[in-house]
């Protein structure tokens, strides 16, 4: 019995970095921890789980933008739903990896600002695995709210309206913040700091981002 568990294959970096992925709902500390590893084998592993993130992570936030909300209303769409999806599909992703890579640059800012010395890909890889639950609320709040309100999501004066909508939002909000905290407390594991030193570190990226939100969404909203 124990020769055979010695003989048994271990799995692959790759495997081991997509069960991680969804380790991270219940036990996160091991998988920041393992973030620690700087060597390529370890983050070319991490590379197709991550790149599942920030396109599934920038879905579920572009859905949450004004203008999605209207999206149907477009003569370029034409009330296509096969459109609608591509469109939703593709901005997600482009706003994805600019979430990626620009704030994953705040980010690497902020934690230099606060005394890392840790490589620019880590603080990307931090903030990717901490983007796993928005991804779950583009499983788990979406779908929902597409029975409920079907494509009147996606148009004006539809019976998207009232206390039902507003609860949506707040459990993508819920899921959002949990994200936020999720990356305070995978820096404080990868960097070994204080929670309040890793919050200070999250300040950058955190006020960039809604100071870039504010703006995108004011000219979106006045259409």
């Amino acid at each position: 019995m124990n020769a055979e568990a010695q003989t048994a294959p271990k799995p692959s970096p790759e495997r081991q970095w997509w069960l991680r992925t969804l380790a991270v709902f219940q036990t996160p500390r091991p998988v920041f921890a393992a973030l620690r590893d700087p060597s390529p084998r370890e983050a070319e592993a991490r590379e197709e789980p991550i790149l599942a993130i920030i396109i599934l992570a920038g879905i579920s936030l572009m859905l949450l933008a004004p203008e999605t909300g209207r999206i149907l209303d477009d003569t370029l769409v034409d009330n296509s739903k096969a459109v609608l999806a591509v469109s939703i599909f593709l901005s997600g992703a482009v706003s994805g990896t600019f979430a990626y890579w620009i704030g994953g640059a705040l980010l690497y800012l902020g934690l230099r600002g606060a005394g890392s010395r840790g490589p620019y890909r880590r603080a990307r890889h931090v903030l990717a695995f901490a983007a796993v639950p928005t991804v779950l609320a583009l499983l788990l709040v979406w779908p929902a709210r597409l029975i409920v309100y079907g494509t009147d999501s996606f148009r004006t004066g539809g019976d998207d309206h009232g206390v039902g909508p507003l609860l949506f939002d707040l459990a993508e909000a819920a899921f959002i913040l949990w994200s936020v905290g999720l990356l305070v407390y995978g820096i404080s594991v990868v960097e070994r700091w204080r929670a309040l030193r890793a919050g200070v570190a999250v300040t950058l990226p955190i006020l960039a981002i809604l100071v870039f939100t504010v703006a995108l969404a004011i000219p979106l909203s006045s259409r």
